[in-house]
């Protein structure tokens, strides 16, 4: 019980620090409270809580307030949960995958493609669309993979390139060979609607690409933590040198890890567009793969984690609307949020330090050492 509080604690202090900040910046641009202040400290401090609740408020009905709310929230929190899960699947393995959104861009491509070019059976069409995706990415992502175990480039740098490779060659594609026919504007033809991820009810755009993202999660683990692979995986992300000793191919696993990453970014474009667009646009992803990278590292690297990560993030992308809208707050103060709680999990000794919570390793040693002292 102690590891998992231990574990789970400070990612929640890291999330509600980053709420309290956010509600100081709520504040601090509100022009309301300024004019409540200047009539009397009391109106002041009125306008300040009234700033928050309803802002906060927003965001709250935004993204759980009804049945829509939350089936958009889940909406949001799908392609995170692909993309978080192939960077944290690269961190396991001791790589860096910032390509995800290059890769997402390329499977995304392959499944429209796919799904506007053969007209099959749904349970043919959709799966076939699906794993062209996922491959489109693993092979984008191995590239990558392959240069950092043969010569040893960095595979940030390689991502990185890669990712401006995919945007240039389908702004090219847009206006050339993928052009929608008959139409001005970039964008592909739409698939049909035997390659769409099946909506679950009737008015909401929540489809099975979120349960999809869940099993997806759960092969993830067991991958890791159950099978031979994922042990070699982490035992190469923990110490290259002694998996060389035991017997592990270095390069077999970096390319390997770097694939199933890619493929796990790439089944987050091919959700979009199965799921939800139907069709390829200039501007296609959100930001997913840059996002991910925090996802990860809000999770742990783990996929329970990552999946939990993913449906904050994903929560808070929607409330974030509603909060503009109704609250007349910008949208970029959610980014401000995200950026806060990305900060205090990447240095929790200032979250520990803050609420005075020392690391399970000091609370170990100080048993330790009173049992061999006693």
């Amino acid at each position: 019980m102690r590891t998992i509080l231990d574990a789970v604690l400070v990612p929640i202090l890291a999330v509600f620090s980053a709420l309290v900040i956010g509600a100081v910046i709520i504040v601090v641009t509100d022009a309301e409270v300024y004019a409540a202040f200047r009539e009397g400290f009391g109106a002041g401090l009125g306008a300040i809580v009234r700033s928050v609740a309803v802002a906060y408020g927003a965001l709250f009905s935004g993204s759980l307030g009804d049945a829509n709310a939350i089936s958009e929230s889940l909406v949001a929190s799908t392609p995170y949960i692909f993309a978080g899960l192939a960077v944290a699947l690269g961190f396991r393995g001791g790589l860096f995958n910032i390509g995800g959104e290059g890769q997402l861009l390329v499977a995304a491509g392959v499944s429209v493609v796919i799904g506007y070019s053969f007209q099959l059976p749904a349970i043919i069409h959709l799966p076939l669309a699906l794993l062209g995706g996922m491959l489109g990415g693993a092979i984008y992502g191995a590239i990558p993979g392959y240069l950092k175990a043969k010569t040893g480039a960095h595979e940030v740098i390689n991502t990185i390139m890669m990712n401006y490779i995919a945007f240039r060659f389908f702004d090219w594609a847009f206006t050339g060979p993928l052009r929608r026919p008959g139409g001005d504007a970039p964008v592909t033809a739409e698939i049909y609607p035997s390659a769409y991820l099946p909506q679950l009810f009737e008015g909401y755009r929540f489809h099975w690409g979120f349960f999809l993202a869940l099993a997806v999660a759960f092969g993830v683990w067991w991958l890791l933590f159950k099978t031979t692979l994922g042990f070699e995986i982490r035992t190469v992300g923990a110490n290259p040198n002694a998996a060389r000793y035991g017997g592990i191919k270095i390069t077999r696993i970096t390319v390997l890890t770097m694939a199933i990453s890619g493929g796990l970014a790439g089944l987050a474009g091919s959700n979009e567009v199965l799921g939800l667009n139907h069709f390829l646009a200039g501007g296609f992803s959100a930001g997913y793969g840059f996002d991910a990278i925090a996802l990860a590292l809000l999770g742990k690297s783990h996929p329970l984690g990552v999946v939990l990560a993913s449906l904050l993030f994903g929560t808070l992308r929607n409330g974030a609307t509603r909060m503009q809208s109704v609250a007349s707050i910008p949208i970029d103060i959610i980014s401000v949020v995200q950026a806060l709680v990305i900060v205090f999990i990447a240095a929790p000794a200032i979250v520990r330090w803050i609420y005075r919570v020392r690391a399970r390793e000091e609370l170990e040693r100080a048993v330790f050492t009173r049992g061999w002292g006693a």
